[in-house]
């Protein structure tokens, strides 16, 4: 009779911890198994910058997963490495300045635009100390001639956009335009004299305001300023994929751009103070966040892309940008058309949009 009563319990013990292994499995299982449902990618954006802010938001609410990617989130750190990375297959998708894809292109590594995130080059703005806006000695880029202008690097977008605004100001020939290698370098440069005004992203541009030392003698997010030099939109940052990979691998394409365009619906339902409490703690804590609340609201009313649309227009606007010249002659830079280097399909899919 003992014997049989031990069985009993041992059986009745058995069948507890079988439920509960059931149980854990209900709890667990689903989403152990949607994990590994998931398909992979790796995603490169070129630097911390609330511009990025559409990808920061569908990593934080989810929405690749919710798409069906596990989304592989990377730092890049600046245009030209994210274009090695793309081409060398090491990132399925790079976002970074929209020059990069008819660039990669004329290089050889055929690439095209997938996702719009702006319709300004946000790092396209002039700052100079304020000490000598003040005093009136550079009050406008034309001020600037004979001087010594900061940019990144040869080749880079803040050299090009330097060339580009100081033609337009009548003083192209007139300037020396320094590669200074990274942003943080440019910013020290300028404050201790060694330029006399620095090529700017929007958050440099803010953090020199902010600091009291820096004023913007162009300011590209002030909609009359950049129309009177540029005439109208200009795709600043883009998300973009090799073609070979974007038509052997439509689905996932498709997936990420889905995540994507979730995002800028989040983005265009809330307010900047949503957006910055949904983004700063995990992916912008770099920065201040009364700098990053600043950019995002600037960014929400005068930048972003509400549709993610890169239009024949813009493209060519920049593509006129890219030549004479400044990057690419103008006969290279016929080889890289809107049609061959922009696909908004996988765009206009995601928004139920008429192809």
């Amino acid at each position: 009779m003992a014997n049989q009563t031990k069985i009993m319990q041992l059986k009745r013990r058995q069948l507890l911890l079988a439920s509960g292994a059931m149980s854990c499995i209900g709890m667990f299982g689903a989403g152990t198994a949607q994990a590994a449902d998931l398909k992979e990618i790796s995603y490169g954006q070129g630097s911390i910058d609330p511009i990025f802010t559409a990808g920061y938001v569908a990593l934080a609410q989810g929405y690749f997963a919710d798409a069906g990617l596990d989304v592989k989130y990377l730092n890049t750190q600046s245009g030209p490495r994210t274009n090695q990375l793309l081409a060398a297959r090491q990132i399925m998708v790079g976002a970074t300045a929209a020059t990069a894809a008819p660039a990669l292109t004329i290089a050889g590594k055929p690439a095209a635009l997938i996702f719009g995130f702006d319709r300004r080059m946000t790092y396209a703005n002039v700052l100079v100390r304020k000490a000598d806006y003040d005093s009136g000695k550079f009050r406008t880029l034309k001020d600037l001639d004979g001087q010594k202008i900061g940019a990144t690097q040869p080749g880079s977008v803040t050299a090009l956009m330097a060339i580009y605004l100081m033609q337009q100001a009548g003083i192209g020939n007139k300037v020396d335009i320094r590669p200074l290698g990274d942003l943080a370098t440019m910013l020290a440069a300028l404050k201790t004299g060694s330029v006399a005004a620095t090529m700017a992203t929007a958050s440099m541009m803010e953090q020199a305001v902010a600091e009291g030392w820096g004023t913007p003698i162009f300011n590209g997010i002030d909609s009359k300023v950049w129309n009177e030099y540029m005439k109208g939109d200009v795709p600043g940052i883009a998300a973009y994929a090799l073609v070979d990979d974007i038509e052997k691998r439509p689905e996932d394409i498709q997936h990420f751009v889905d995540g994507m365009v979730k995002a800028q619906d989040y983005i265009n339902d809330h307010t900047p103070e949503e957006i910055t409490d949904v983004v700063y703690k995990d992916y912008l804590k770099a920065l201040s966040r009364p700098s990053v609340l600043k950019a995002v609201t600037d960014y929400k009313a005068n930048v972003w892309l509400k549709d993610n649309i890169i239009t024949e227009e813009a493209y060519n606007r920049m593509a006129a940008i890219m030549g004479d010249g400044r990057q690419f002659s103008n006969e290279q830079m016929k080889t890289v058309p809107y049609e061959k280097c922009v696909n908004m399909s996988f765009v206009r899919k995601a928004r139920g949009m008429a192809s």
